[in-house]
């Protein structure tokens, strides 16, 4: 079964809590503080499996959730850090988000590695909190939750060439006679309900990616006959091979045909209509394809794009056609551009908490409410037990420290007012 779309749910793990301990150590009172920090939690990695070719696995399992990371221990211990999840994917596949339908990552590359979503980092053990005037705290961080999505798979096949036309013009006849694909083949429209790939040899050691695109009929551009879903496979195409039903045996104008079909790509994208393209007049040695040859040639020759006259069923033409295709392939590959292939790249999706400083804030009025925003500030509240006197007690020093009092003093922010940090709210004093 082919399977060319999917929507899954990725989340990265929560990272462990830092937790309060003591040193209880035998002829030690009082030992200090000895909290560990908690472990990151599992971050979420796309890799390209160059052995998969549908986004079949993902029918039956929808949902790729990271390990949180381990909470923190006593006498300094860290959390261990959970392990990072792997999704694989086929060459070829899109990743997209739900909401706003953004291409997020492109994975294009054989062996390509994405971080998606990072794990969140571990919260910091009381220990981490003690100085010279505050030697045995009682509070610590919890961990950073991770970040979690809905997001769309979408498999784009990655050929040099794509075979295009009408149901029926002989499309998947030409790929089983020109590589080892094995079609299905009968005298019946949308024979070919996948899309297929078939390596074709043009040389000594020279060969190309051939993929069978299933019929398009008119009105593909809008999904009729599912043709989005099909025309998604000949975008990443170099050259398109327009193969068209030379005799008419359905009936149809074989030029006519030939003209809605580019009216279809066009309606798709205007830069696939573009496309380097060969115009093959299959079924050549029937008697009823004679009269239509050559007007054929003569709309393909005003469009500016290459005849082939040939018989796939009876193996007339194909081998010329094939040559004419590979040395066009070929110069097409040697003229495109070579990026460097990325090793690892990693998406930021939201912006990095973890960059931005406490420092980093400003006052807003809403209402009778002042409040301070800040992401690296607001990061750090949430980590931290506002429950919790002795880390309430921290934050004030930090206020001071950072300037969020000094601030409100220039604001002109009168006593009693109410001001609102993250979660926490207090009566401003001056």
């Amino acid at each position: 079964m082919f399977i060319d779309q999917a929507r899954i749910f990725v989340k990265s793990g929560d990272g462990g809590d830092g937790v309060v301990r003591f040193r209880r150590e035998k002829y030690v009172p009082a030992g200090g503080p000895a909290g560990g920090d908690g472990g990151r939690g599992g971050s979420i990695y796309f890799v390209v499996d160059e052995g998969m070719s549908t986004l079949l696995d993902f029918r039956y399992k929808r949902r790729f959730i990271a390990q949180n990371g381990e909470p923190g221990g006593s006498k300094n211990m860290a959390g261990k850090d959970a392990p990072d999840l792997e999704i694989a994917v086929p060459l070829g596949t899109q990743i997209k988000d739900v909401e706003t339908g953004e291409l997020l990552v492109d994975m294009v590359y054989p062996g390509q590695r994405v971080l998606f979503l990072a794990g969140g980092r571990g919260g910091r053990g009381n220990a981490r909190f003690a100085t010279p005037t505050r030697q045995a705290p009682g509070f610590a961080e919890r961990g950073e939750p991770g970040r979690e999505m809905w997001v769309d798979l979408e498999l784009k096949l990655i050929a040099d060439a794509g075979l295009v036309g009408y149901p029926n013009a002989g499309k998947s006849t030409l790929l089983s006679m020109v590589s080892a694909a094995k079609p299905k083949i009968a005298n019946y429209p949308f024979t070919t309900l996948t899309p297929m790939l078939g390596v074709v040899s043009f040389g000594e050691g020279e060969s190309f990616v051939l993929a069978d695109i299933p019929g398009l009929i008119e009105g593909a551009h809008q999904g009729v006959g599912l043709g989005t879903d099909f025309l998604r496979h000949i975008e990443r195409t170099r050259l398109l091979i327009h193969v068209v039903d030379a005799a008419g045996v359905d009936g149809r104008d074989p030029v006519e045909d030939y003209h809605r079909i580019n009216r279809e790509l066009e309606l798709y994208s205007r830069e696939l209509a573009k496309r380097p393209q060969i115009v093959v007049a299959n079924k050549c040695d029937l008697p009823e394809a004679e009269a239509n040859l050559s007007r054929l040639e003569e709309a393909a020759q005003r469009d500016g794009r290459e005849f082939a006259a040939i018989s796939a069923a009876a193996n007339q033409g194909v081998r010329e056609l094939i040559q004419r295709a590979g040395q066009l392939v070929k110069a097409l590959r040697e003229a495109e551009p070579r990026p460097g292939r990325p090793q690892e790249e990693v998406v930021v999706l939201r912006p990095k908490a973890e960059s931005a400083p406490v420092e980093d804030f400003r006052v807003i009025q809403e209402g009778d409410v002042y409040v301070v925003e800040g992401e690296g500030l607001r990061r750090l509240m949430r980590r931290l037990d506002l429950e919790n006197e002795e880390a309430v007690k921290y934050l004030q020093n930090l206020f001071e420290k950072i300037g969020v009092y000094r601030a409100l003093a220039d604001l002109n922010v009168p006593e009693g007012a109410t001001v609102r940090v993250g979660e926490l709210e207090f009566e401003y004093m001056e």
